[in-house]
């Protein structure tokens, strides 16, 4: 389990990383406006993560299965950016995005340059 900890720890430092990239990237190349979008998303992100996370190490022990409630969090979101005209929709979702960019850089990272040990 404790690898697994660090894997989360891992996965969320990365992402917050990434986020603060692209949203510091976004603002100088669009706007203030569209970069507070994707820090919606992102943040949506995260916080999908983290319920992600919680559900896996409850796995086995406590539930025989995943639960898809974590996805009403992004459609919650999506919904509420549809209804409010300041909200943008593709901003947010490449925000809710970054998570999976982190993944994936955790992946190649992982495979690429493996640890000594």
């Amino acid at each position: 389990m404790q690898e697994y900890y660090q894997l989360q720890q891992d996965l969320l430092r990365i992402t917050l990383i990434v986020t603060g990239i692209v949203f510091v990237s976004v603002w100088i190349f669009y706007s203030l406006n569209i970069a507070l979008n994707y820090l919606i998303g992102a943040c949506t992100g995260v916080v999908y993560l983290r319920m992600l996370a919680r559900n896996v190490a409850q796995l086995g022990r406590e539930r025989e299965k995943m639960g898809s409630a974590r996805l009403a969090l992004l459609v919650g979101v999506i919904l509420v950016a549809s209804r409010l005209d300041q909200l943008q929709i593709m901003p947010i979702f490449f925000g809710f995005m970054t998570y999976k960019a982190a993944v994936i850089f955790y992946m190649l990272r992982t495979t690429l340059v493996p640890e000594s040990r």
